[in-house]
């Protein structure tokens, strides 16, 4: 068997690695971010505060709180290449191609949403903890504030964040069972029923989200549970990943030689 043969073969171990990692990092780095941003500055619940209030605790400890931001906003954006990478896992088609393009949209509106507290939200933090603002500007910033959140955060961050990501993992659950012609399925461990009914299972709970600005009782804690499920899929996707991984690593190289030493046995030699 030549190195043409063992080619793809190889790279898609190393895809199937990378996207692991990526999934696993992905979960992490979300999951970290948004538990230290809750003992920094109270978020998510500190957005229930008056204006005033939520830029004031900006502003108290505006640097820790931008890098977290900054670190949220990354594990986000680490959706697009993960999306990207598990469409071309479940193979050619329609269905991977529309999973890939809206798993991309779901982590643009998100990382647009988020990315206002580093980038728009500290001056107008400033203005509004600055004593010698006068009080038609201080009231100008806590407007812009408030329309930045409805529109960055309410709306584009969260609303089409939840439908995306929600569309996003149903598509690829999908298009995982399926399979693609020509592409070996991921290892039952990723494609089994505990991992796909837990990305389901996380999908409704996620939409949840929606009712949160219509005051719907139980509805944050329904969509923080949805997100704890989804990212415990991430992981035991990406875990299923590298387990199928090492699992090739092990028998491709004793399928390769078996298959060359037929090629070589005398038996079927062209002068036979």
């Amino acid at each position: 068997m030549n190195s043409a043969t063992r080619a793809p073969a190889t790279v898609t171990r190393t895809a199937r690695t990378r996207t692991a990692i990526l999934l696993i990092v992905g979960a992490v780095v979300v999951n970290a971010a948004f538990a230290l941003l809750g003992t920094a500055f109270d978020y998510p619940d500190v957005l229930q505060y008056p204006a005033e209030e939520v830029l004031r605790r900006f502003h108290a400890d505006r640097a820790r709180i931008t890098g977290l931001f900054l670190l949220l906003a990354t594990g986000a954006a680490l959706l697009a290449p993960i999306a990207v990478r598990i469409a071309r896992l479940a193979g050619a088609g329609l269905l991977p191609r529309t999973s890939a393009a809206v798993g991309v949209a779901a982590a643009a509106v998100q990382v647009v949403g988020l990315l206002r507290w580093p980038l728009l939200v500290p001056p107008l933090a400033t203005t509004a903890a600055d004593p010698g603002a006068t009080a038609a500007a201080r009231a100008a910033a806590v407007d812009r504030f408030h329309t930045l959140h409805t529109v960055l955060g309410q709306i584009v961050g969260e609303a089409f964040g939840y439908l995306l990501t929600a569309a996003w993992t149903v598509l690829i659950v999908v298009a995982l069972r399926r399979g693609g012609a020509g592409r070996p399925a991921p290892h039952r461990f990723v494609l089994g029923r505990f991992s796909a009914g837990l990305a389901l299972l996380s999908v409704p709970l996620i939409l949840t989200g929606l009712l949160v600005p219509l005051g719907a009782p139980g509805a944050d804690l329904a969509n923080f549970i949805g997100y704890v499920a989804w990212s415990l899929w991430l992981v035991v996707f990406g875990v299923g990943l590298l387990r199928d991984s090492r699992r090739q690593a092990g028998w491709l190289p004793a399928v390769e030689a078996v298959a060359t030493s037929h090629e070589n046995s005398p038996l079927l030699s062209p002068d036979h």
